[in-house]
């Protein structure tokens, strides 16, 4: 699952730019009657700030191998049921680290 999301590269710049301050995102729809809106972001929470952090490491490690270790610690606070690491649904997982993250918004 966060291999997946690691080459995601929509998700990546997003987060890259969320990282910095007053940041304003153009948002376009596909459709062409819809002009273009600006978004002003807010600072990113602790959630966001992990996953980009991960996402950072995934792209740019040499040994090959990462630990999730902040991003799992994050979305435990978020959601006490991942917390214990027994096995869990890796889509229960992605729901709530997006839905974790939007709501740091």
């Amino acid at each position: 699952l966060l291999q997946n999301l690691s080459q995601t590269p929509v998700l990546r710049e997003l987060l890259k730019e969320a990282k910095m301050p007053d940041t304003t995102v153009k948002i376009e729809s596909p459709e062409l009657s819809m002009e273009p809106q600006l978004i002003k972001l807010d600072p990113p929470g602790p959630l966001t700030l992990a996953m980009h952090q991960f996402l950072t490491e995934m792209q740019e490690t040499k040994k090959g191998v990462v630990t999730p270790k902040e991003l799992f610690a994050q979305v435990c606070k978020k959601a006490i049921r991942f917390k214990g690491y027994q096995q869990q649904d890796s889509q229960e997982l992605l729901r709530y680290l997006l839905d974790g993250m939007r709501a740091e918004e």
